[in-house]
């Protein structure tokens, strides 16, 4: 099998870990791009010479420019501006809006037929940004949200429970923020649903706390946000593609009728494979949970509508 080229937008901590995760499961060539020079060269260096203890071929390019990412397979986009003090959303929309436009520009031109994965956060705003500039089809501009806030999701009901995450299948859709939606109905535990093993109450705390997962660790960290997880979750996606999965997995992807929803990237269920986006699988939700649906998609119309103010 030749060789995929995988090019990673942002050298800070979840891009750079990307870049790791890439570089281990020795499939693509890795091209790290970052406009601070020296960043993405000293840790693309790094990573390669960590090829021969690990075993994998060194080959991770640090780059300033986009030349190096021309004819990638797959671009994974993590750079933007993490929310200051004092900063408004709307003043985060915009500087995103433009860093994440200029990154969606520079692939179009040299990586026409790439998939396009977003990590930057507003994340389904950015989505938008992306899957506009690019012009790309709706089936390779994916957003990474899903199946980070999943994974959060089941770690925690492992833990509750007292058993292996790997026997945990559970979902989180809708918009990635407070509004997202762990769809209790259809998570389970090797088949057997949460709700018999796990009383309501403590069930929605569990559900609370991954809504709050991302909060949780920068209150810890104080400075910077989580990159282990959602490193994995952006490389889990990589794998569905490059291996030609069809995983089923819950990510950002723009539903054109799917779930009533027209024009907006949200979290749904999607089969990933080589072509992306392969399909976007409807689910029967309970009436509460279609009403939590419609009501994080609604802030991401808001998102989406602040974006053309900015």
């Amino acid at each position: 099998m030749s060789r995929k080229k995988i090019t990673v937008v942002g050298a800070g901590n979840v891009g750079a870990t990307c870049a790791q995760r890439l570089a281990e499961r020795d499939y693509a060539d890795v091209v790290l791009v970052d406009i601070v020079d020296g960043i993405p060269q000293g840790k693309a260096l790094d990573i390669n010479q960590a090829g021969p203890v690990v075993g994998y071929e060194p080959n991770v390019v640090g780059t300033v420019g986009y030349e190096e990412t021309a004819g990638s397979d797959i671009v994974i986009i993590t750079s933007g501006f993490p929310r200051q003090p004092g900063m408004s959303r709307d003043d985060l929309l915009a500087k995103n809006k433009e860093i994440v436009g200029g990154v969606a520009k520079e692939v179009a031109e040299r990586s026409p037929n790439a998939i396009v994965i977003v990590v930057t956060n507003p994340l389904d705003a950015m989505c938008h940004v992306a899957y506009d500039v690019t012009g790309f089809p709706r089936q390779r501009v994916i957003g990474m949200a899903g199946v980070l806030d999943s994974a959060r999701f089941r770690t925690f009901l492992a833990w509750e429970l007292g058993v292996s995450s790997a026997d945990v299948t559970g979902f989180v859709l809708g918009g990635h923020g407070d509004t997202m939606v762990p769809v209790v109905s259809y998570t389970n535990v090797a088949g057997i649903p949460v709700s018999q093993k796990i009383e309501a109450g403590r069930l929605e705390e569990i559900v609370q706390r991954t809504r709050d997962g991302g909060a949780e660790i920068v209150k810890f960290l104080q400075k910077g946000s989580a990159y282990y997880a959602p490193s994995a979750a952006a490389v889990e996606m990589c794998d569905a593609i490059v291996h030609d999965q069809k995983r089923v997995l819950p990510c950002a992807a723009l539903c054109e009728g799917e779930y009533g929803l027209e024009g907006l990237f949200v979290g749904v269920p999607v089969k990933i494979g080589a072509a992306g986006v392969e399909e976007i699988i409807e689910i029967d939700l309970t009436d509460d949970e279609k009403g939590q649906l419609q009501n994080s998609a609604n802030a991401v119309t808001e998102l989406v509508e602040a974006l053309e103010r900015v």
